[in-house]
């Protein structure tokens, strides 16, 4: 057998199996892999509205041009204890079939401290304490928008010394 053939063959097969776990993904699971959380695709585009409302769109970049809300699904399920985990997708579940003027609303009433139940305060904070957190570490603010010196900064020679 043709050693180069044999080479070719095991490649193509080697690189169809890394494929293969992308396409045995279901329709409708969310676009990141999460361990121990379980959510749907309707549930990441909430998610990525309530980031929206709450680092909307100016002149930089918004929630969702940033994709804030994968980084609070990986969060959540990578760094909360799991009764976290529980909280916040029962406090998730009292913002699902809102419209948009109703979702926003909703939000600006649980940033203001009027939350019907304490699952939507621990999910509403996480949820900002995250969404804050994902765009102060995001590429954009710290390419762009952070100015960086070196520790320990500058040196001033001529900066006056009392004697």
């Amino acid at each position: 057998m043709n050693r180069r053939l044999a080479i070719k063959q095991i490649m193509i097969f080697g690189g169809g199996l890394a494929l293969l776990p992308s396409g045995l993904r279901a329709a409708g699971k969310a676009s990141v892999w999460l361990n121990h959380v379980r959510m749907d695709a309707a549930e990441e585009k909430l998610l990525g509205e309530i980031a929206e409302i709450i680092i909307p769109k100016t002149t930089t970049p918004g929630a969702k041009d940033l994709g804030l809300h994968l980084f609070v699904m990986k969060m959540v399920d990578d760094c909360y204890k799991p009764q976290d985990q529980k909280r916040f997708m029962s406090g998730l579940a009292a913002f699902k079939g809102l419209d948009p003027t109703a979702l926003k609303e909703m939000v600006v009433q649980v940033n203001a401290g009027k939350a019907e139940s304490d699952d939507i305060k621990a999910f509403f904070r996480i949820m900002k304490q995250q969404t804050i957190n994902g765009y102060l570490n995001s590429k954009y603010v710290m390419t762009n928008l952070v100015k960086w010196e070196l520790v320990p900064a500058r040196y001033n020679g001529y900066f006056p010394v009392k004697s």
